[in-house]
């Protein structure tokens, strides 16, 4: 069952939204927290992303040009506005499909059918496949791929993977990280967040890549 996301801020709509998706046999997943939708899109994992442009925080434009750096999950916006400015910005910051409200809901299911088909047939399974430098992350198996070695990371390690990945070349501080963790329901402290890292680190320098992930003293971790 593919498991679609929803990033719109009008509850009525989000409401609608989810209910069309689960009778039409998807599982649906409606964003709550905006002030770290990024975070959450890529927690969730989703095969396929219904984005709104107009939500709080961050449009969804913006949004999408974020997700991009580290994420080839599908996305169809879905906005009220009716411009083709918009729709060529949407599509040059890599929206796979733009649609506008108010939309026909069996075009909709339409047009995420033949997204989903085209990921498929373009990538032999869901495209949540994120890279880095010559490494596979398959976010959903949790698994770090370099040719034909599997790296298998714990909930913890993917998830801290997920965030540095998501700032790549940026200082991620640690109480973002613990921050982070708490949020998906894993309680971890000061000295279990240096032990995950320190396995992480591990599991990257058995496929050659210690140099991954450095520590900034005083400041956090950068992945580079």
């Amino acid at each position: 069952m593919n498991k679609i996301m929803i990033v719109e801020d009008d509850e009525s709509i989000s409401s609608e939204l989810k209910e069309l998706l689960q009778n039409s046999g998807y599982e649906a997943v409606v964003l709550q927290d905006f002030n770290n939708s990024l975070n959450e899109i890529l927690r969730v994992a989703p095969d396929l992303l219904l984005l709104d442009i107009n939500i709080p925080y961050m449009n969804g434009e913006l949004l999408l040009q974020s997700l991009r750096k580290s994420s080839n999950t599908p996305v169809i916006m879905v906005t009220s506005k009716n411009s083709e400015t918009d729709e060529a910005l949407s599509i040059s910051y890599g929206a796979d499909d733009y649609i506008t409200k108010p939309y026909n809901p069996n075009i909709l299911l339409l047009r995420i059918g033949a997204v989903l088909k085209r990921i498929k047939t373009n990538y032999g399974a869901n495209s949540n496949k994120l890279s880095y430098r010559d490494l596979l992350f398959d976010v959903q198996k949790g698994i770090i791929k370099k040719d034909s070695i599997e790296i298998v990371l714990t909930k913890n390690e993917m998830i801290i993977f997920s965030y540095l990945l998501s700032h790549k070349n940026k200082i991620v501080t640690r109480d973002e990280l613990m921050t982070t963790l708490w949020d998906n329901t894993e309680f971890v402290n000061d000295n279990a967040l240096t032990v995950n890292i320190s396995r992480l680190r591990n599991k990257l320098k058995e496929i050659g890549y210690e140099d991954a992930i450095d520590t900034r003293k005083g400041q956090g971790y950068i992945l580079s």
